[in-house]
């Protein structure tokens, strides 16, 4: 009778899922990540935590989205504004199509216009002026001109995080991509990339960024973007040269060589999983950076252009009208934006500790 032989043999986790599982130990990373996760929530779901116009309706026997608008303007159906509703959805509703019937975001404020008397039954209009602290019904309290700061720091968090992901995103693209080519290829490619990478780190990009303001009429976030992708991404471009300049004599470089793979597979299917490890820190800190600087240019009055909201504008509102009392305007988004970056920080350092082989086994 032949018995089955248990197999004792069992694979050994690899490096990504060894790294996971120390950063887990990690609780404040830990807190860092969940803590971004709730920010990329409220950046996707803004129009509907915060918003004046239903999330889903139905007017005239059709289905409509008007919370779109706060995405893009094209996406809110035109019917609207031929039926003239003036961004006002509770009152023309009901009285343009008496059978209509809606589903309203949590909280009834608009990130770019005060909400008036009488839109909502029972609801009074946005306090102006010094009156309006923080209340039960303006939870971050108001402008001076009466806009709510809650609602524009919840679709303004589309703005914070989106400048970090898309600056960083650009920046790991082309700093990876040059570093690879520079540390595998070597020679004169290597010298004429280094070359270049010392040029662009003599470019400050807050300067190339102010100098663009005085050129082009209209910035628009995603040139701010764009600049701060094309200007940081030397360090990224450095890092992934040194980690293909050091990988590049190993064995398994030299076996896929022997099997006939030529320089683009071994360098992005072979080189590169095993050269991103220490990447990824710089990729994290620099989500950070793009935010920081994002809020720098928004409180010198250059970042966002109106009627995207961003924590940066908000702040900068706050410091000009910080001596007439409105501590608010400062408070709420500097602490947003501090703990957005600290977040991303610690995650960094989560991830710099986790993928380090010589904390592989310290526990920490």
């Amino acid at each position: 009778m032949n018995r089955k032989v248990p197999d004792l043999v069992t694979a050994s986790p690899g490096f990504w899922q060894q790294s996971w599982q120390r950063f887990r130990r990690r609780k404040l990373a830990m807190f860092a990540l969940y803590f971004i996760g709730l920010l990329s929530m409220v950046a996707i779901f803004s129009p509907a935590i915060a918003g004046t116009k239903p999330i889903v309706c139905r007017y005239k026997g059709e289905i409509y989205f008007p919370c779109l608008g706060y995405y893009n303007p094209s996406w809110e159906n035109p019917i609207f504004q031929k039926d003239r509703f003036r961004r006002v959805y509770p009152r023309n509703l009901q009285r343009k199509d008496p059978d209509s019937w809606a589903l309203w975001p949590l909280v009834y404020q608009d990130p770019h216009r005060p909400v008036r008397d009488g839109e909502w039954e029972g609801l009074e209009g946005n306090p102006f002026g010094a009156k309006g602290q923080p209340s039960g019904k303006n939870w971050f309290g108001t402008y001076k001109t009466g806009f709510d700061v809650f609602a524009s720091m919840v679709h303004g968090t589309r703005i914070a995080l989106l400048v970090g992901f898309v600056s960083t995103g650009i920046a790991a693209v082309i700093g990876i991509t040059l570093g690879a080519v520079a540390g595998y290829m070597g020679g004169v490619v290597d010298l004429t990339i280094s070359r270049l990478i010392e040029m662009v780190m003599c470019v400050p990009a807050l300067v190339l960024i102010l100098a663009l303001q005085a050129v082009i009429e209209e910035v628009s976030i995603w040139n701010i973007m764009m600049l701060l992708g094309l200007t940081g991404w030397t360090g990224m471009a450095r890092l992934t040269r040194g980690e293909f300049l050091k990988l590049r004599e190993t064995e398994f470089v030299a076996a896929a060589r022997c099997l006939g793979a030529g320089r683009i597979r071994i360098m992005f299917r072979h080189v590169l999983p095993n050269a991103l490890a220490p990447v990824m820190v710089p990729i994290v800190f620099g989500i950070a950076a793009g935010i920081q600087v994002e809020a720098a240019l928004s409180l010198l009055g250059f970042g966002a252009p109106p009627p995207n909201p961003s924590w940066g504008t908000i702040l900068h509102s706050g410091r000009e009208t910080l001596q007439s009392g409105y501590w608010w305007q400062v408070v709420f988004p500097g602490l947003g934006i501090f703990l957005t970056v600290l977040a991303y920080n610690l995650i960094g350092e989560g991830i710099q500790e986790a993928t380090d082989p010589r904390l592989a086994d310290s526990g920490n």
